[in-house]
């Protein structure tokens, strides 16, 4: 995490164009980055919320989709850190929306997006968001930007979405 987000400047609503607010309004995950805590947990426990569309679009349409959250997540995530001065501060998660949702992929291709595997993906995703094993620590650190913002999260997403691959071929098969 970004030591600026020590000494969060609130984010004013009413000082913003409101073209300004969607963007950060999306950018923050529509409320979900703004826990006091744990943020970052809050907008994954959020993304969750969107198993139900994965499952009704089925895996090429929810890869189309994933991959256009993710491309259009640069944006946001980028307009949001330069509108609340602040790169890549905690309260933006739709980089975590995309992340998590590129770990549940395998889920549908697998016809196992049940309960039990979806949380098995949440913290698989958590763990490598948190820790960062390169190369996420490497884009986290190296590349700027709404880029930068979601590139880390995105390969914590294929990392989390491999293991789950690992997972099922070698433990259930």
């Amino acid at each position: 995490m970004d030591t600026n987000t020590l000494h969060k400047p609130p984010i004013l609503f009413s000082q913003m164009t409101w073209f300004d607010r969607f963007i950060v309004f999306c950018g923050v995950g529509f409320g979900s980055g703004l826990a006091p805590k744990a943020p970052g947990t809050f907008g994954s426990v959020f993304a969750l919320l969107f198993v139900p569309l994965w499952l009704y679009l089925g895996l090429s349409a929810s890869i189309i989709v994933v991959t256009f959250m993710s491309l259009i997540g640069i944006y946001v995530c980028g307009h949001t850190a330069k509108v609340i001065n602040v790169h890549d501060d905690g309260r933006i998660v739709w980089d975590e929306f995309a992340g998590q949702s590129i770990t549940l992929l395998p889920l549908l291709y697998l016809q196992q997006m049940n309960w039990l595997w979806v949380i098995v993906g949440f913290i698989l995703f958590r763990i490598f968001d948190v820790w960062k094993p390169f190369p996420i620590s490497w884009a986290d650190q190296k590349v700027s930007g709404g880029l930068g913002i979601m590139l880390d999260d995105i390969i914590a997403g294929l990392w989390a979405a491999l293991c789950i691959l690992i997972f099922h071929f070698y433990l259930l098969t």
